[in-house]
């Protein structure tokens, strides 16, 4: 691919409308409506007000393809359905959740999103997508909130429809350019050659700038690839080039950063020796013992994360569902990001069904708790959610952003574990980039 492609930028239409929906239709139009009682189908998301009808939302996720791959998300999103309907449901009500494979494709997450709208979904709870243009048309069009989406677009972060409890990418790079800029000489970026790739460079910049660095090197390569011999290389020749200062190499390429630091490891013994730093998504304790734990390439990696780490206490509530409800399925990993996503999701999707009592549970309703100043907390995994129509960071295009905290972690002995205590906020190192 040539050329840039720019950071989205807010779309006033987008912010400034939200889709009219059945459920505001006016006296005249409800009475024409009954009188024409086939020529009129179910409202999208509704569920009717009776204490005893079901609920129902969906969960996507790319599964089985050459990049990056989720299916513990809609996994995670299933063992959740069984154990709260185990529990009574939620505020009484049966849970129904639909998974659907984006496939890591546009054609066929837009069909996710059909399906959603045909199957009266009230919500997409927890899912994971590379394409918004794709998906959030429809559920714009159908008022279906988009709950905990894992934050890969910066979509997620304008849509009036769209409620993300992490700050995505742009906190993660952030978070970690600020981090290297106290201890980096020259920093290589390595990306997808992707239109949500070529969103990363700006968000690593904008934390290396606050720091004092310069910016980063930024190279592309392809996210589905089974050998990055040459780009390795590259990167290593790149971080390099300043003797007078300890390069870092930052690969950020979700599963295919594994087979980056193969080819990396294999390269680097020509080379001075440089630091490797990630985000995670990129790279899990999964990754770095399949990689060789504390020899491997990963040892003395920075990591950032939106989350406590993996072994926190905090996390004891979802290890308890899964292994209540999920004992041996290996598509579920505790220290995934996108389970840990789909689990405060789910969350956050049951704290707003029990604010709405006995009422009617739609996606008119639970949107409009989320709009109308709902407080989630979520177990101290995050700091308590609240979604305003726009947020801090409205002006550099992320206003529904509203969780700019990141975690920073360190692979010590070959375990990811915490390398600093608590959180890092990175509202104001976001508001000060340069993200045109």
């Amino acid at each position: 691919m040539t050329g840039r492609r720019r950071i989205r930028s807010i779309v006033l239409p987008r912010l400034l409308h939200r889709p009219v929906r059945a459920g505001a239709l006016s006296a005249g139009a409800l009475a024409a409506c009954a009188s024409l009682a086939t020529g009129c189908g179910i409202v999208p998301g509704s569920t009717g007000s009776s204490a005893d009808d079901p609920i129902t939302v969906m969960t996507w996720a790319p599964q089985d393809t050459r990049a990056t791959n989720k299916p513990g998300m809609p996994a995670l999103a299933e063992a959740y359905a069984r154990w709260v309907n185990s529990q009574g449901g939620v505020n009484g009500r049966r849970l129904t959740v639909l998974t659907c494979n984006d496939k890591n494709d546009t054609v066929t997450v837009a069909r996710c999103a059909r399906r959603a709208v045909q199957e009266n979904a009230v919500a997409v709870v927890g899912s994971y997508s590379q394409h918004a243009d794709s998906f959030l048309p429809t559920l714009e069009g159908a008022g279906i909130p988009y709950i905990g989406g894992y934050g890969i677009t910066t979509d997620e972060f304008t849509s009036p429809l769209s409620y993300p409890v992490n700050g995505g990418q742009p906190a993660l790079l952030a978070g970690l350019g600020r981090t290297l800029a106290d201890g980096c000489g020259p920093v290589t970026l390595i990306r997808p050659d992707t239109i949500a790739g070529d969103q990363l460079p700006p968000l690593l910049d904008s934390g290396l700038e606050a720091g004092g660095h310069a910016p980063s090197g930024d190279q592309r390569a392809a996210e589905d690839a089974t050998s990055y011999n040459g780009q390795a290389q590259q990167a290593l020749e790149r971080a390099t080039a300043d003797a007078a200062g300890r390069g870092c190499v930052v690969p950020a390429l979700g599963d295919r950063t594994n087979t980056f630091m193969d080819s990396f490891r294999r390269a680097r013994a020509d080379h001075p020796e440089v630091r490797t730093a990630t985000v995670l998504g990129s790279v899990d304790q999964t990754a770095i013992d399949a990689s060789g734990g504390a020899s491997g390439p990963y040892e003395g990696s920075y990591v950032t994360g939106w989350y406590p780490a993996a072994g926190d206490a905090r996390w004891d509530p979802m290890k308890k569902v899964i292994e209540e409800e999920a004992f041996g399925d290996n598509r579920i990993d505790a220290a995934d990001a996108g389970v840990q996503t789909t689990w405060i999701a789910y969350t956050v999707f049951k704290q707003v069904v029990e604010s709405l009592g006995d009422g009617e549970v739609s996606a008119d309703t639970v949107s409009g708790a989320l709009d109308g100043g709902l407080k989630v907390t979520t177990g101290g995994l995050t700091p308590t959610l609240r979604w305003n129509f726009q947020d801090e960071l409205a002006a550099v295009g992320f206003p529904r952003l509203v969780n700019a905290n990141v975690t920073l972690q360190v692979v010590r002995d070959g375990r990811l574990v915490a390398a600093r205590e608590g959180f890092t906020d990175v509202t104001r190192t976001l508001r000060e980039a340069d993200l045109g």
